[in-house]
Order: C-alpha cells, then structure tokens, then sequence
C-alpha cells in the first residue's frame, strides 16, 4: 500500500487535477490520496473569517471568489448528470462556509474552535471534487478518523484511537480512496485542525497507523535541491536524504515539509518519496532511515532563512550562574516565540539566539521582564538586538566522517568579504549553521554552493624553497594529507620542485615526498636564488604556488618575478611583508592584479589564523582601530618560564634549546622580530607605517647586542639578579611581564609591560601569542585571537594552510 499526499499546487486547477489522476490511477499499489485545499484557498478562507469578525462586508467578496473557484473547477471536470450532482455537494458545503462566517461577523467573535472549523472547509471541499473525479475512488473523513484534544488551534493527535480508526475503517480495503489533510476532530465530534503542514501529517499518520510501504508527498518541486534554485541557477535535486537531514534543511527553510508532519513515518522507519506533480517522469528525492546513495557527499544541501534578528544577552553575572538558559528560553517560549538557532560562548557570559524579526519586540519585552533584577544591578547589560540578519545551513550526516568542512566553509565565506555574525554547531555535527547580513544572504548561498558542489578535482604545483625545519614539517604534512585531500577535497597537491642552499630538484610529473632527498642527492643540480626562480618560471606549471619556509633577506627578491610569472607566493618569510611598505604595496598590488595569492599567514603567530581574519574583518567592511599582541613566542616562553629556580639567562638558553629562538637569541632579545610582525599586521590592517615609525622599548641593555654571539652568552648572567628582584615584586603584585605589540592612533610602540591579573595577556601560556583586534563593529569587546605561536610544526601547519588557499584561486 502506498499513501499519497496532493499539496494545493497539485490541485490548484482543473488541468493540474487531471494530472492527479493520471498519476493515481496509474499505481499498481493499493492508494490512499491525501489532498490539500485548492492553491491559496484555505488563506481566502481565513482572510474572509478575519474580515468577519471585524464587522465589514467585504467578507462577501472572498466568499464570492471561493464559491466561483469552485465552480470553475467543477465545470472543467465534470459533464452532464455528474457536473449537477458535484456542484451541488460542493453548494452544500459552501452554504455550510458562509453561515458560519456570517455568524462570525453578527456575533463579532472569531474564537479557535470557530477558527479550526473554518480552516478546514478548503480540504473538505478539494477532497470531495477530486473523490468524484477519480474512477471508482471511495472518500473517507479524516475529522472522523483522526481524533485530537480539545487545544484548538494546537491540537494534540490521540494516536491511539486515531490508529485504531483508521485501520478499522480500512479493513479489508483495496484500490483507490481519497481523503481531506489537515483536517481533525475531538471527542465531541467537533472540528479540529493539525496546524502548519497539516496535510503531510495527515497523509503521515495514515501511512504510519496501515503501515504502508511508501509515502509520497506530490508537489511543485522535484524534491530538495542542493540550494533554493530561484538564487542558485545550479541548483539540483538531492537523490536521497536520511530523515536527519531532511529535517534539518526543512527547518531552516527548504520548505518541501514541515519537519513535524513526518514524525509518525519516521518512528515506523517508512520511506517518504518527494515528487514533483508536474514531472512524474523526475526521480524526486527519497527520503529514509539513512542515506544509502549519499556516502561520497559531505554535504547534502544549503537552506536559510530572512528577516531574522539575533538577540544577545551578555554579562559577567551570567558566568557559572545556573538556570539562566532555562529563565531565558522559558521566557521565550511562554511568549511563543520561537528560538531558530543558538550560539553561546564557552566562557558562559553570552549568549546570542535567532528569532523571526516580527518576534523581536515580545522578546525584547519578556527577557527584560524575566531579567530586570539583573539588568537593574548591572550583572547583565542592556539587550543587543540587531535585525537585517539570515540564517544559512549546511546539512549532512557526513560531515562527521569528514575532517576540515568547517574550515573551507568560512575560509570561502572570508574570502568572498562575507562577515559572519554568528556560528551554530551541534556536536552530532549533522549542520553548521552561520549569521549573515540580509544583504550578503545570496552571495554567501552562490559561494558556498559553488564551493561544496560543483568544484572538480584541482591541482596545485608547489615549488618549495627550504627544507630546514619548518619546511622538513611541512613535507612530513603534505605527504601524510596529499591522499586524504584528494579523496575527500578533490585537490590534488603535487611537489613539483624543492630546493636548499646547496642542490634543487624539479620535475613536472611530481616528485614523492617519501624519496625526494635522494633524488636530490643523485639527480638535483646545483642551487642558487636566482637559478631556483628562473627553473620554476622556466618550468611553466599551470597553478603553481612558491612556498618560502627561509628565513634568507635575499629570498624575499624572488618575489617580484615570481608574480610577474603568475606563481602565486607561500611564505613564513617576514622579510617581504616587513620590508619597506611600497615594496610590501608592489607584491600585494602584482598579485591582486594577476588574479593569484601572496600569502604569508604564518609571519604572525605561526600557525594562528590572524592575518586572515583580519583580512576578513577588513573585507567585510569593518575598521581596525586599535592592536594589541603578544607576538614572541620565544619572549613569552622567557618571561613564562623564569623563575626563582630559573634565572633570566637560563630561560634564554632554554629557549633556543627548545627551538623557539633564533641561532642568535638577541634578534628576539632585541624585538625586531615583533616590530616586524606589528608592521605587517597594521599594513593588513590598511594603514602606511615604515619600521622607523615603530617605537622600541628594549629591556636588554644595549651593550649586549654588540660583538660576537659568544661575547652575549658569556655576559647576559649579568642581569639575572636585577631581573629576579624585579620579578619577585610583579609576583607579590599579583603581575607578570609580557613583550606587548601596540598600535593606535597612529602611533606604534613594542616593548616589556608589567600585565595586571584579569587582563587577556595575563594568563598566556608557554610560547603561545595573542591578537586583540578593536573594530568599529568589535568595539566593546576586542577580538581575540589565541594560541601556539612559534614552532616548527604549527608553522608549517599554517603554510599548509596557506597553500590551501590558493587552491581556492
């Protein structure tokens, strides 16, 4: 037996019900056919009533449309004998409409009860036309047979008498019924509506309760597609979806059916079939317990949904305070408003919700009433509400099996100058869910579609210069990732030239990772800067990427032709970005040009992704105003590490012992190395500043930077104990020493500050750095940006990255 569902495009015309019939009488199986109201009946219906109860007659005017609707339909269908008999049915019902929407506008009162009586009148009288219509139909009352409660308006299905009903009346059945969706009845045999989807839930419930083999759900689409094909031109139909995902792209706003209609099929683990009634010859979607054609698919489809405004509540009084979500979303949810999407900082002193924009004033209304106490004594601030929003979701099971979804997905938001709001995601990790502007609704839904769905396999030809540490770590990367990528990114990475101080080695085929030393070692010539760049340009390569992992001034002079050569650049080299700004200027202005990337991510925080996100920031529109870093790793270890166990000269050595430092510490000691990080990230930030401008704060003295590095080892004991006597009193003062990077108004400083307790520097561990970005939009609360910032392999790790990106070319 199959269960077949008519939504009121599929019977919204004569021409379109002769298509219902030809479908329904073309089954081979036993059918029950739930049909919906004609197209935009039921809201003619409900219009009339509402201009009732208002007391004018205009209600008289949508009574007269309903009635000829009816009539036209009736006319095209029928001949004859049964053209009178069919009108006359239908007259019976339409009488039956009018009086009580008479009654309505005499008594002046539109009660629930009246309202679910009204709402279902279009169903009656679809159900009955299209029962007449169909060769040898029988018709069956679904407000007899499927019984409710008496919360009209809301009504709550009593399965267990509505499952008994259904199967006692189709005892024995076989062929063809017809039967009305949506509509219900209580105890008493009054009137009663299953609300927003009502006719799938009805169509569900009686597959559930007769255990049918399939429920189809005819509509005017082919089934779910990959994106909303009136924004997406390239969307297409999803072959199949698990019931998961199927509710998850209906509930934000693939609206082929409402989530809770399929309740009844899904706990019995029948098949829903989507089908487009206008092309029965479409495959459809099928949806099912799980997904058996869709393994190779991470994502399945994008929906999203407008006019959504997010509400935040913040304040420190909300950390470790239990109940407060309950307060909140029971607030909310006695107010009827209903929560979209949640987003909550782990910290616990925020939490942002999305809700329909015309729900926000009775939010605003109740959370300020639950919340007054708090709001009055300051432990939570003033509401920020902010409208103009979309919500945008990406829906697959599989993405739990795949590693990396995330990070394309708003490392190609970010690209694209897409700010992001808001992000949501479950730990079933089955949607990942994101805030945008109404105004960036349909350019993130092209990205993104165009991302997921339509790329082929792309090939990225690197030519790597330094195999030292940081690049050794990089090729370890590379080699472990190069089949996982192609498999599951469709991105074939191939080494295609390597090169040290002494030997290079190039081959357009690809040279393995696994052997390449020794085919260095038998087969590569012999090395130099400028033979390295010319071989590379020579070579040609379509999308080809130099990845730079030295740290050689001269290296940086490569640059320049290199992009001129269309090879986009990959570098941990700070030199190029921190060299004088019209150079800096050239080498961004050449590849923006050229249509490649100039990336060099890694020259601040190794592996964290600040220069990317403050490209983000900037694309997005928004200013930066002020920049406060911890950049040195190799200092924050120092100033982490000394102790009064640990002398100042001892964390120096064991700071190059480590790795963290350079071979000459004093190039740390010094902070050149942070005024250049500070330099590249107030140029990305879109300000000129040359290294004059920066001001140094040295805390070493000077005389230890001069000579040789063995004179600095043999005299830097020197200071240990002034640094431990200094250190011994910021540790009574509850303080800590940290190496910070400035930069507002113009005026940029480095140097050694005395960091209270509570500030977000203060608690910094071992070499990690940190980024507080102030913006015209992360005013009050700076950005932050956290984590390992020095070391061999989270540097390679963020070159990786890097080279990623320019696949994304």
């Amino acid at each position: 037996m199959k269960v077949l569902k008519f939504g009121g495009t599929s019977v919204g015309s004569a021409e379109n019900i002769r298509k219902v019939k030809q479908i329904v009488e073309s089954q081979s199986d036993d059918v029950i056919v739930v049909v919906s109201a004609l197209g935009g009946i039921t809201d003619k219906v409900l219009n009339a009533s509402r201009m009732a109860v208002l007391g004018t007659e205009y209600f008289n005017t949508e009574i007269t449309t309903i009635k000829e609707r009816h009539g036209e339909v009736v006319d095209q269908l029928f001949e004859g004998e049964k053209r009178e008999k069919v009108k006359n049915d239908v007259a019976i019902l339409l009488d039956e409409l009018e009086k009580v929407i008479i009654g309505v506008s005499m008594i002046g009162e539109l009660t629930p009860k009246t309202l679910d009586k009204i709402g279902g009148f279009g169903e009656r009288l679809s159900s009955l036309i299209i029962g007449e219509f169909i060769t040898n139909a029988c018709w069956k009352d679904s407000s007899q047979l499927i019984k409710t409660d008496s919360n009209f308006g809301k009504a709550q299905v009593d399965f267990s008498l509505t499952n008994e009903n259904i199967k006692e009346a189709f005892k024995g059945f076989s062929g063809i019924c017809i039967a009305p969706g949506f509509v219900s009845s209580n105890s008493e045999g009054e009137f009663t509506t299953l609300g927003r989807g009502g006719s799938d839930y009805t169509a569900s419930i009686y597959a559930a309760a007769l255990d049918a083999d399939i429920l189809e759900i005819w509509t005017d689409v082919d089934g779910f597609m990959t994106a909303d094909p009136r924004v997406i031109r390239k969307a297409y139909t999803i072959k199949s979806l698990s019931y998961s995902e199927a509710m998850e792209l209906s509930h934000f706003g693939a609206k082929v059916i409402y989530p809770p209609t399929i309740l009844p099929v899904y706990q019995k683990g029948i098949p829903v079939q989507i089908k487009n009634t206008m092309k029965p010859e479409a495959e459809g979607t099928l949806i099912t317990g799980s997904d058996l054609n869709g393994k190779d698919l991470p994502i399945k489809g994008i929906s999203s949904i407008s006019n959504i405004s997010l509400v935040t509540v913040q304040g420190l009084g909300m950390v470790g305070v239990t109940g407060i979500s309950m307060r909140l979303f029971g607030a909310l949810a006695k107010a009827d408003v209903n929560v979209i999407l949640i987003s909550q900082a782990s910290s616990e002193n925020s939490i942002s919700f999305a809700i329909d924009s015309s729900k926000e004033k009775i939010a605003e209304e109740v959370i300020n009433a639950e919340f007054e106490r708090e709001i009055t004594t300051e432990q939570i601030n003033k509401l920020v509400i902010e409208n103009g929003l979309s919500i945008v979701a990406i829906v697959g099971e599989n993405m739990k099996h795949t590693t990396g979804i995330a990070g394309k997905l708003f490392n190609t938001i970010g690209k694209n100058g897409i700010n992001v709001v808001a992000i949501a995601q479950g730990a079933s990790e089955l949607n990942i869910s994101w805030v945008v502007k109404d105004g960036d609704l349909r350019k993130t839904l092209n990205v993104v579609h165009e991302s997921f769905f339509l790329s082929e396999n792309a090939e990225l030809n690197v030519f790597l210069l330094g195999i030292g540490l940081v690049g050794g770590n990089l090729l370890k990367q590379l080699e472990q990732q190069q089949a996982k990528l192609l498999k599951e990114k469709h991105l074939k990475l191939k080494l295609v030239g390597v090169a040290n101080s002494k030997k290079m080695l190039l081959d357009r085929d690809g040279i393995e990772i696994s052997s390449f030393k020794e085919r260095m070692e038998s087969e590569g010539e012999r090395s130099g800067l400028e033979a390295f760049q010319k071989a590379v340009i020579d070579l040609n390569v379509f999308n080809s990427v130099f990845v730079d992992c030295t740290a050689n001034d001269q290296a940086a002079d490569l640059y320049e032709g290199l992009l001129n050569a269309n090879v986009s650049i990959v570098t941990a080299n700070k030199v190029a970005a921190s060299s004088a700004y019209d150079n800096y200027f050239k080498l961004k202005k050449i590849a923006k040009r050229k249509g490649i990337k100039f990336l060099f991510e890694t020259n601040v925080g190794a592996g964290l992704p600040i220069i990317n996100t403050l490209n983000d920031l900037i694309n997005a529109g928004d200013e930066i105003l002020k920049i406060e870093a911890v950049l040195s790793g190799t200092l924050n270890y120092i100033f982490n590490t000394i102790s009064s166990e640990v002398p100042f000269s001892k964390t120096i050595q064991m700071a190059k012992e480590e790795g963290y430092s350079e071979p000459d510490p004093r190039i740390d000691l010094s902070g050149i190395d942070v005024v250049r990080k500070l330099l590249i990230l107030v140029r990305e930030s879109g300000y000129r500043i040359e290294k004059e401008d920066v001001k140094i704060n040295t805390f070493v003295p000077e005389k230890y930077f001069e000579g040789e590095v063995g004179n600095f080892w043999s005299g830097i004991p020197e200071l240990d104990i002034d640094f431990e006597a200094r250190r011994k009193v910021l540790e009574d003062e509850s303080k800590c020493w940290r190496f910070v990077a400035k930069y507002e108004n113009g005026n940029a400083e480095v140097g050694l500050q005395e960091i209270e307790q509570g500030h977000p520097f203060f608690d910094l561990q071992g070499s990690n750095n940190l980024v507080m970005f102030t913006t015209e939009r992360y005013h009050e609360f700076p950005m932050i940006i956290k984590g390992y910032g020095a070391g061999a392999e989270v540097t390679a790790a963020g070159v990786f990255a890097d080279i990623i990106r320019v696949s994304n070319i």
